[in-house]
């Protein structure tokens, strides 16, 4: 073979070119829910990351400009970005990301969210492998997440790690690849391959085919190659050439800033808290959503956080202290079980919300504090915990509270993101482990997260809901049971509003005995739906508002 052919060949093999594998049902689903052609483009704009980093300011402890300057001074010295500039925006290129066309850092055009900046990436870029004359190409293969990370601008960690070419080196030049599931013997899906196999650059390797059009760039390992698959922790590939090459801001200016998805940011703005309110958000990990509420309410009030992770819970409880954020108050809970039973008249009283709530906490010594409740049980073991101090495994924030649940009728606002099939997460290799009956599953699932963030929200108030799925049964199904089941919600407007109105229909989507309600079409435009292959180029994500009337 002459070297046209070769570097032919390996063109073709040494690229990034995926294709989205999708349960076969589900796929159905999604065509008749999106038309073909824009399920294909959705499917297509999954496998990349966004064409940018969005950053949201810590606006109590610097302003978005001082940021901006020092993260321009950072991307520069670290050489994440090369000749970073400035870049303006015009107010008819509002609406649109396509302006993002080379290394930039700006401040997000859009109103309402002047605390948040973009910084451009660049790609997909091809990646030329550095090796001698009929020479192999030393290779590794990592697992679908980690290089789903890697995508987003991580490195590669000795756990994400599968297999390597033999005869790797510390310090050799190696290339990388993806090892994404495949239809398995039994009909589910696996990785059918063992960690730490040898690589021998030949069709006879594991995947061989499977890799093609799925190299996402090289590296400079950390470790020879036993040493890697000895290793327990650390980096184990440094990534030099990236097929996508977006800012890592990992360890930089904590508690100043904090990496977030544009419309998780969205969905903060539009619950608009306001100063002296107590606030929930039901399913808070890791806190992204709890410290930007915090911030808007100028750490006035309370925000109520809760998991039922116990570690999770830890996580939202340091972030809050990295920012600086005394209003937050992190509890674990399993929120199918937030709402706490009524059984006397004092617990009706306290659901009232007329007192000074500036001065209210969750307090250990009492049964009830302005509708929120802890147990006599905790309030023995935080007694115990003053008199003899924190045990071993605390840390300096403190441990995790449980809590028994909340009175109904106990927060002015509440926010549900509530879990889901994250079909909309970006870069995604691989969806096929969700079918119909998951799909489904995950939407009864949220209607009863749902009915619970009902009972805990006071008439006047507001409820948001939002997932980050592109699942129409995890979306505009949500909000017609909500809009049907409880006749004193109405969709209210959302500020800001920058993602596309909702999908309309009703009866008409099936799936095997399944059907579905959509919206009305004056219901979908007030609902968001962020779409991964629009020209904003942000995750799979929906946002809906709910004015709480007279129940």
């Amino acid at each position: 073979m002459d070297s046209s052919s070769s570097s032919f060949s390996e063109a073709q093999r040494y690229c990034y070119n995926p294709t989205l594998r999708w349960n076969s049902e589900v796929e159905e689903y999604f065509i008749k829910a999106y038309g073909a052609d824009h399920f294909s483009q959705i499917s297509e704009a999954l496998t990349r990351p966004s064409c940018y980093s969005c950053i949201r300011v810590n606006i109590l402890k610097c302003t978005t400009d001082t940021i901006m300057e020092k993260l321009k001074r950072l991307i520069v010295e670290e050489g994440i970005v090369d000749d970073l500039d400035h870049m303006s925006l015009e107010e008819d290129e509002k609406k649109s990301m396509e302006m993002l066309t080379g290394p930039s850092i700006c401040k997000c055009p859009f109103s309402g969210l002047e605390n948040v900046l973009f910084v451009k990436g660049s790609g997909p870029h091809s990646i030329q492998y550095r090796r001698q004359p009929n020479e192999s190409i030393k290779e590794v293969i990592v697992s679908r997440k980690c290089a789903e990370a890697v995508l987003r601008g991580a490195q590669i960690f000795v756990p994400g790690l599968l297999a390597c070419s033999a005869h790797v080196e510390k310090g050799d030049i190696v290339a990388v690849s993806v090892a994404t599931e495949q239809p398995g013997a039994g009909g589910g899906w696996s990785v059918d391959m063992t960690r730490g196999i040898v690589l021998q650059g030949s069709q006879t390797d594991p995947q061989y085919l499977e890799r093609k059009c799925m190299y996402i760039g090289q590296g400079i390992t950390q470790f020879s190659r036993a040493g890697m698959f000895r290793a327990s922790k650390g980096i184990a590939v440094e990534m030099t050439d990236r097929v996508y090459k977006l800012p890592s801001f990992h360890n930089l200016l904590g508690g100043e800033i904090f990496l977030q998805n544009l419309p998780s940011i969205v969905a903060a703005h539009v619950l608009e808290p306001q100063e002296g309110e107590q606030i929930l958000d039901m399913c808070a990990a890791p806190g992204g959503k709890t410290t930007a509420i915090a911030m808007l309410m100028r750490d006035k009030g309370i925000v109520v956080a809760v998991d039922r992770s116990h570690n999770k819970v830890m996580d939202i409880k340091k972030m809050a202290a990295e920012m600086d954020l005394t209003c937050i108050k992190a509890y674990r809970l399993d929120a199918l079980k937030s709402v706490r039973q009524i059984s006397n008249a004092a617990d009706v009283a306290a659901t009232n919300l007329e007192h000074d709530i500036s001065d209210t906490t969750v307090d250990n010594s009492s049964s009830s504090s302005n509708g929120l409740y802890i147990s006599k049980t905790e309030s023995r073991k935080s007694t115990q915990r003053m008199r003899n101090g924190p045990g071993r495994n605390h840390s300096i924030v403190g441990r995790a509270e449980n809590s028994n649940g909340f009175l109904p009728n106990a927060f002015d606002r509440v926010l549900l993101d509530a879990p889901c099939s994250a079909l909309g997460l970006r870069p995604r290799l691989f969806a096929a482990e969700e079918t119909i009956e998951s799909l489904q599953a995950h939407a009864r699932y949220q209607r009863r997260m749902f009915d619970q963030a009902v009972q805990l929200v006071r008439p006047g108030g507001v409820v948001v809901y939002s997932t980050c799925t592109i699942n129409p049964g995890e979306n505009e199904a949500l909000v017609r049971y909500a809009l049907d089941t409880y006749k004193f919600l109405t969709l209210a407007p959302q500020n800001p509003r920058i993602g596309g109105p909702g999908l309309v229909g009703k009866g008409k989507m099936f799936c095997g005995k399944h059907a579905e309600a959509w919206l009305t079409q004056s219901e979908a435009e007030l609902v968001q739906r962020f779409n991964p292959s629009a020209s904003l180029d942000t995750i799979g994500f929906f946002i809906a508002k709910f004015n709480v009337g007279t129940k």
